[in-house]
Order: C-alpha cells, then structure tokens, then sequence
C-alpha cells in the first residue's frame, strides 16, 4: 500500500508532464500560426473560384476585388447569416467598381471553418473549379487552409489568400482562442 506522499508525487508528476505537452503543443500551433503572412498585397492570385470566409469586411471587399479585375471567375462568400442578401455586403464602391453579381454565390448554412469547407466543396465541384483561392484573415489562414485542404479532394487546387484582418492587430486574446480552436480541429478536421 502506498502512502499519500507518494501518491501525490505520483499525482503531481503527471499533472507536470500534462501540463509541460500541453504547452509544447500551444506553441507549436502558435509557431505554424505566426508563419501565415498577408498575401492580398504581395501576390497576384489568379484562380477558379475564390471561397471567402466571413468574419471581417476586408475579406469580402478582396473577394469583390479579385472579381471585378478577373483575377476569379467565381465567388463565393461562406457562412453568410441566413437573412442576408448580397446588396447587404456590398458599399457604394463594390457597385461602382463593378463585380459581376451573378458570379457571386452566398453559402448560407455554415458557421464552423469546418462547416465552410464541407459546404463549399459541392458549390466548387458543381462550377467546375479547379484551383480555389481561400479569403481569410492571416490569424485563421492556417486553420482555414489546413481544414480546406483535409475536405478538399487532391485534385482541386488550394491556395492562400490572407488579408489583414479588421483591428489594427490581433490580441493575446484572439491569438490565444485561435491557437486552441486549431488544436481544437486537429483532433478532428484535419
């Protein structure tokens, strides 16, 4: 029979070695996280469709740019709220600058980057692209990229298009939620 010192250490030892993994995962998702750069200025993307992930009017006004200079021949703005319609996304400029409205699709029924990906993927295959420009922040570049890739077959080409996102930077806040909704994910999306 063990006596509880022993038992404790025993106890604490493995709460240590828990704890020490753990914060050997939560950096090195924060590491593959930090290596997403912004692309929307440096590269020129040129594809089939463009898959915008909502959640920050940027992302959608680079989706309506690459539209309206031919850089997409589709568009297709994912988890859009239910009750919205395309002339609520758009400003005075989008109008003017002139995206063709008929090559924009609203994907109503996600609210998950998981939920994006498998819900896109029938809209992609059913317009016939083949290469897919991904539109998100460049905090949830690598989870989005990552999740798209795992639902995506080979033969569709991904690639990554990140825009800064809406606030001047990422908070501790948001970088710590989007580190453990990626390890979150990896358990199961990718």
């Amino acid at each position: 029979m063990k006596s509880w010192p022993a038992e404790i250490n025993h106890s604490l030892l493995l709460g240590s070695v828990i704890t020490s993994l753990l914060f050997l995962l939560f950096m090195r998702t924060r590491f593959l996280i930090s290596q997403e750069k912004l692309s929307s200025w440096t590269e020129d993307t040129q594809a089939d469709c463009a898959v915008v992930l909502t959640g920050g009017g940027q992302r959608v006004r680079e989706g309506f740019a690459l539209l309206a200079r031919g850089q997409v021949r589709h568009l297709i703005i994912s988890g859009v709220n239910p009750g919205t319609e395309l002339r609520d996304l758009m400003t005075p400029w989008d109008l003017i600058w002139g995206p063709v409205r008929d090559r924009i699709i609203l994907e109503k029924r996600s609210t998950t980057t998981y939920g994006n990906a498998r819900q896109t993927l029938s809209i992609v295959e059913g317009l016939g692209c083949q290469k897919v420009a991904v539109i998100t922040s460049a905090l949830h570049m690598y989870r989005a990229y990552t999740t798209f890739r795992a639902s995506y077959p080979e033969t569709i080409s991904l690639t990554r298009h990140a825009v800064p996102a809406t606030y001047a930077s990422a908070s501790m806040m948001d970088d710590s939620t989007e580190v453990w909704k990626t390890i979150f994910y990896s358990l199961w999306a990718f």
